[in-house]
């Protein structure tokens, strides 16, 4: 396994043959990352870790300096994921300047995370879309964890024409349901037990989408609706959530940032009658850390 920066990878990457593979990081990896690692090795010859903490992203009251980098450990993770390059370019490489010209996420990246972190969104695709110029990957895998980003990284491929094949993994959670994360590292053992009141929001979600479903309403003609769950459901699924974390948030163990039911393609509000894919955008602040969550559904 080879490390470098950009110099380093242009030499490596004009010695390569056959398909290359990408999974981009800001490091702090998990076996979530690893997950990552192991779909690009399945789908391509060549894979490529990028490790990079992009302050792009980071608000001016945000993390960006205690953001963990156990760089030692990161690689240590990577050799064993069969990563064949870890890109780890210094910030000076990134960014010899501030830069004037960069991807602005438009109205999808507005709201939710966009909302709540103003022009978050704007940083990541900037720095994806160096990625993407410098490595030039033939397959990308995103976690499904950050679903809004990974909704935003599938448009700017589609405008921008870059000739990329966008995987996405579902969320990797650990055994008592948080979804990894590296922002888990700075939950204190109370902490990380009130956060458990994201994935049970979810699965309240869940068990009323699948009784909703169970008594759609049969056609005019007969039999099955086709999949129509009836008016009303979207609300009642997020209403589910929304009791949960509303419940814990009186306890004092959150403090909730957004509950949302969108549409998976647009992400917008579902409306009343919706039929069609759609996604639980969950996300709560617990002991100071801001953590995300989401929940994928079929109406």
């Amino acid at each position: 396994m080879e490390v470098g920066g950009i110099q380093a990878l242009r030499r490596w990457r004009a010695e390569q043959l056959g398909r290359v593979g990408l999974v981009p990081t800001m490091g702090a990896l998990h076996s979530g990352h690893q997950a990552l690692m192991t779909r690009a090795r399945t789908e391509s010859d060549l894979v490529v870790a990028s490790i990079f903490v992009n302050p792009l992203q980071f608000g001016a009251d945000e993390d960006f300096v205690q953001y963990p980098r156990p760089i030692e450990e990161d690689l240590k993770k990577c050799e064993e994921a069969g990563v064949d390059f870890v890109f780890a370019p210094a910030l000076a490489e990134m960014y010899p300047s501030a830069p004037e010209v960069r991807v602005v996420a438009g109205r999808m990246g507005a709201v939710f995370e966009g909302a709540a972190r103003p022009g978050h969104f704007d940083g990541v695709l900037t720095v994806v879309a160096k990625l993407f110029t410098l490595i030039a990957p033939d397959v990308t895998v995103f976690g499904l964890k950050d679903i809004q980003q990974f909704v935003l990284v599938k448009r700017m491929i589609a405008d921008l024409n870059f000739d990329i094949e966008l995987i996405g993994l579902p969320v990797v959670r650990d055994a008592d349901g948080l979804a990894m994360s590296s922002r888990n590292s700075y939950l204190a053992a109370d902490d990380r037990a009130r956060a458990l009141a994201i994935p049970r929001a979810l699965d309240a979600a869940a068990e009323v989408a699948e009784r909703g479903r169970g008594t759609a309403e049969p056609s005019a003609g007969g039999g099955s609706s086709g999949g129509s769950t009836g008016a009303g459901l979207p609300a009642a699924v997020e209403a589910a959530a929304l009791a949960e974390l509303e419940s814990a948030a009186e306890r004092g163990d959150l403090e909730i940032i957004y509950c949302s039911l969108v549409e998976a393609a647009t992400l917008q509000p579902c409306p009343p009658d919706f039929t069609g894919s759609a996604l639980l955008l969950v996300s709560a602040t617990v002991g100071g850390a801001h953590l995300i969550d989401n929940l994928p559904l079929e109406f």
